[in-house]
Parts: C-alpha cells; structure tokens; sequence
C-alpha cells in the first residue's frame, strides 16, 4: 500500500475509534485529537481544564508529536506535573495542507506506539 494511503487509511481508523469513544461518534477534528494526546500526555484524565490550560495541553502534544522528529526534547515535569519540552531545532516552514500530513503523520505514530491502533 502506498504510503499516502496508508497514512489516510490509519488516519481515518483511528478518528473512529477515538470518535467513538470520546465524542459519541461524531467525528472528531485534527485539532480535537491533538487535543486528546494532550490530556493523555499530562495523564490527569478525569478533570476540566480552563481555556488557558488547553492550550497548554495541545502545546504539550505538538511537543511530544514532533519529539521523534528532532525538533523538541522532553525538559522536565514542573510542581504541578505538567510536563515541558526544549526546543531543538525550529520547524520548517510549512504550508498548512503540509502541516496537517506532518501532524497526522506524528499523531498515527504515535498510537501505533500507544498499540491503539495498528
């Protein structure tokens, strides 16, 4: 299977299943799954999080997504268990269609590792 195909194969199995058991089967976008990744990185599952810790939650996903392709590094947890990341190299310039393969591609990887979706 080529790779393309593959990559949109897996992409759209794993938007179900995750659609499925966190938005009752309405489908879910690349913002809200990068969301998830976020939630489950900082591993505090079962609370609410204000605006502002939101977006920390899908920065520390973007972190951990890009980690395998050098372009961050796992830091520390602070006080508070939030986990932080360095900066290794600055993400090339992308056009957003590219952006949003780079992303999927991290995010289907990612679960592939995870073993929740194969």
């Amino acid at each position: 299977m080529a790779r393309d195909a593959q990559l949109k194969q897996r992409w759209e199995t794993l938007v179900e299943k995750l659609s499925m058991r966190f938005a009752d089967g309405d489908e879910l976008d690349l913002d809200s799954v990068i969301y998830l990744v976020g939630v489950q990185e900082l591993g505090q599952l079962h609370r609410r999080f204000k605006k502002d810790e939101k977006v920390n939650l899908m920065h520390i996903a973007i972190c951990r997504l890009l980690e395998p392709y050098g372009y961050y590094e796992f830091d520390f947890f602070d006080n508070d268990g939030w986990p932080h990341y360095k900066l290794l190299q600055q993400l090339p310039v992308l056009k957003a269609g590219e952006q949003s393969v780079l992303m999927k591609e991290a995010i289907v990887q990612y679960f592939l590792e995870k073993e929740f979706i194969d």
